[in-house]
């Protein structure tokens, strides 16, 4: 199947086909089945990130017992890990200087 090409923003967790469409920060190119995998990414940690929201409300759990941050912390690097793979030179170099694939 034919590659695409994408711009992403993992900030705001937007994915398009047009560069001049809103702000990006990764170029990738993809099949239509890792952009929706990329697209499952996104939604999962965006539900993860409201379920920390609501736990930063009770005060009296630290952090690190919650498990929706690890899970949140997990779809990142997933997401990161992915757009290494799918990234374009420019997006590969980008991703290794932030030092979040380990």
């Amino acid at each position: 199947m034919d590659k695409k090409t994408y711009y992403i923003s993992v900030q705001s967790r937007y994915i398009s086909e047009r560069q001049d469409e809103a702000p990006y920060e990764l170029v990738v190119k993809a099949t239509p089945e890792e952009i929706q995998q990329l697209r499952d990414l996104f939604s999962s940690m965006y539900h993860f990130d409201m379920e920390t929201y609501f736990r930063m409300h009770y005060p009296g759990i630290p952090e690190h017992y919650d498990n929706d941050n690890d899970l949140y912390e997990r779809d990142l690097k997933d997401i990161y890990h992915m757009l290494y793979d799918i990234g374009t030179k420019e997006t590969r170099e980008h991703i290794a200087s932030m030092n979040v694939l380990e």
